[in-house]
C-alpha cells in the first residue's frame, strides 16, 4: 500500500507539538502514512523562559529565531517526522508577535504577508506531497495570534489554489486535497481542569472568569475527531522547547494534571471531506485517513 499524506500547516515552531504533537507522532510512526510539517515563522518574538538565554529574545540581541529552530529540530525528530519545510524558505516570514503589538509591522511580518505570495509555496508543496488531508487552525486561529490567523488564511488558500488546474500551472500538476481538518479543543476537557489552568504561571488567560469567555474550545458535539497517540514522544518533543515551555508554565501544568491519556488525545473539527467511521457519544473519528 503507498503512503498516504497528512499536511500540518503551523505558524511557529512547537505549534506543532502542543497543538498536534500526539497526532503527528501517530502518523509519522505509520508505514501507510506520510507526515509534512509545513511552518510559517522562526518564532522571533516569543518569550524566553530560560533566563540564562533572556538575551536571545527580540529586545535583546533578537537571536531566539536561530534557536528555537534547533529547537525545532530536536522536537520534530522526537516526533518521527522527516518532512519538515518552513514557508518561503527558512526566515522568510517573521513572528510578529500578539496582536496589536508594533512587531505586527515589522517588514518581515507574517501578519502582513502578501497572501497569494504565502499561497504560492504553500502551493508547491501541495502538488509535489499530494496529501490526503490538510490539518491547520480554524478561522480565530485558535486563540487569536495574527500568525495563526493568517497560517489559517494562507492554508486555506494554497488548498483551493491547489486544485485549480488553471493556477500558476509551473508549480506542478493540480492536487485536490481530499479532507480538511482545524484543530480544537473540547470544552469539557477544559471545564474539568479550569481552575488548574487558570493558577498556572505564564498563563495568558489568568484574567479570564468563565470557560466560555475563553477564545478556545468548543462544545463536544461540534467535535468531528480524536486521535490518540503516544504520550512520550509529544512530552519528549515538548521538552525540547526549553526556551518556551518551563515547568510550571500553564502547558506544563495541564500535561501533568491532565495525564499521558489526555495529552495524547487531539482533536479537531472536520470541514471539508466524508466523515470516517466514529466511536463513542459523539461518534468521533479516530482515523484523518479513513
Amino acid at each position: 500500500m503507498s503512503a498516504r499524506g497528512l499536511l500540518f500547516v503551523h505558524a511557529h515552531p512547537d505549534d506543532e507539538t502542543v497543538g498536534t504533537g500526539a497526532t503527528v507522532a501517530h502518523y509519522a510512526a505509520r508505514a501507510d502514512a506520510h507526515v509534512t510539517v509545513v511552518t510559517c515563522t522562526l518564532g522571533e518574538e516569543g518569550e524566553v523562559r530560560v533566563p540564562h538565554l533572556a538575551g536571545l529574545a527580540a529586545t535583546e540581541a533578537d537571536q531566539l529565531g536561530g534557536y528555537r529552530y534547533w529547537e525545532y529540530r530536536q522536537a520534530t525528530a522526537a516526533l518521527g517526522v522527516t518532512d519538515t519545510h518552513f514557508l518561503g524558505g527558512v526566515a522568510r516570514y517573521r513572528d510578529s508577535g500578539m496582536m496589536g503589538l508594533p512587531s505586527n509591522a515589522h517588514p518581515r511580518a507574517f501578519w502582513g504577508a502578501d497572501l497569494d505570495e504565502a499561497a504560492a509555496d504553500l502551493v508547491a508543496v501541495v502538488r509535489d506531497r499530494a496529501p490526503d488531508v490538510l490539518v491547520t487552525y480554524d478561522p480565530d486561529g485558535f486563540y487569536g495570534h495574527p500568525d495563526h490567523i493568517q497560517a489559517h488564511r494562507v492554508a486555506m488558500r494554497a488548498a483551493a489554489l491547489a486544485a485549480d488546474p488553471r493556477w500558476r500551472p509551473d508549480l506542478g500538476p493540480a492536487c485536490e486535497i481530499r479532507k480538511i481538518y482545524w484543530t480544537t479543543m473540547p470544552r469539557s476537557i477544559i471545564e474539568a481542569q479550569f481552575d488548574a489552568f487558570k493558577g498556572a504561571s505564564d498563563n495568558p488567560f489568568a484574567d479570564v472568569a468563565r470557560v466560555e469567555d475563553l477564545p478556545f474550545g468548543v462544545p463536544d458535539d461540534q467535535i468531528d475527531a480524536c486521535v490518540t497517540g503516544d504520550p512520550a514522544k509529544k512530552r519528549a518533543a515538548m521538552a525540547a522547547y526549553a526556551t518556551q515551555i518551563a515547568p510550571g508554565d500553564w502547558l506544563d501544568v495541564l500535561g501533568d494534571k491532565l495525564g499521558d491519556d489526555a495529552m495524547a488525545a487531539e482533536h479537531y473539527r472536520l470541514v471539508k471531506g466524508e466523515k470516517g467511521p466514529g466511536q463513542g457519544e459523539h461518534g468521533w473519528e479516530t482515523d484523518l485517513l479513513a
